[in-house]
């Protein structure tokens, strides 16, 4: 696929490339998947995403492959070696609520069965379909996205700012952004 048929430029990077045309807005059903989009999106505020996805192999090795129960019982000692991982973004409010998100995670596992359960509450167990011609387009939040972060953080979330939901969202497919005329529209169309 041609740079310029994806939604957002690379700059001839291939992980970046793989990422949209094989990951990207496709519809997880896995919670350990959520987990992980949830604390990465969090991890990127401030950030971009070019980085995030460039460390995530260092991410998933820090963060226990991103199993919630075993990040859950991260101690001290695991926050400060988190700390010490050139690897990694390593700062202590973002280490500090993957841990306490991690928790979370599992209450809201324990109320609605899977997070995936609960997850998908907010756009009525669809993939929400946008028509966004230019990736200008592309609004940082919705009225889902807001709705699903006060949900989060009253239920002691942290780092699930509205613009990070979003972020979220589109990652895990609960929101199909790909822009009109990008290939991966039509293929994610397709398969649901």
């Amino acid at each position: 696929m041609t740079e310029q048929r994806r939604c957002w430029p690379s700059g001839d990077d291939p992980l970046m490339d793989r990422y949209h045309d094989d990951e990207w807005g496709r519809p997880a059903h896995d919670d350990r998947r959520h987990f992980e989009y949830l604390i990465l999106d969090g991890f990127q505020a401030g950030l971009s995403w070019r980085t995030i996805l460039h460390k995530r192999e260092n991410f998933r090795r820090a963060f226990a492959n991103f199993d919630p129960a075993r990040v859950a019982r991260f101690s001290a000692r695991d926050v400060k070696r988190l700390l010490g991982d050139e690897g990694i973004v390593r700062n202590r409010l973002k280490v500090a609520g993957a841990v306490r998100n991690a928790a979370a995670f599992l209450e809201v596992q324990e109320e609605f069965g899977t997070f995936d359960a609960y997850v998908w509450r907010f756009t009525d167990g669809k993939t929400i379909r946008n028509a966004w011609r230019t990736i200008k387009d592309v609004p940082p939040r919705t009225v889902e996205s807001d709705a699903m972060s006060k949900d989060l953080k009253s239920r002691g979330f942290t780092f699930v700012g509205s613009t990070i939901c979003y972020a979220y969202m589109q990652a895990a497919g609960l929101v199909n952004d790909h822009l009109v005329g990008c290939p991966q529209r039509a293929v994610l169309r397709s398969k649901s």
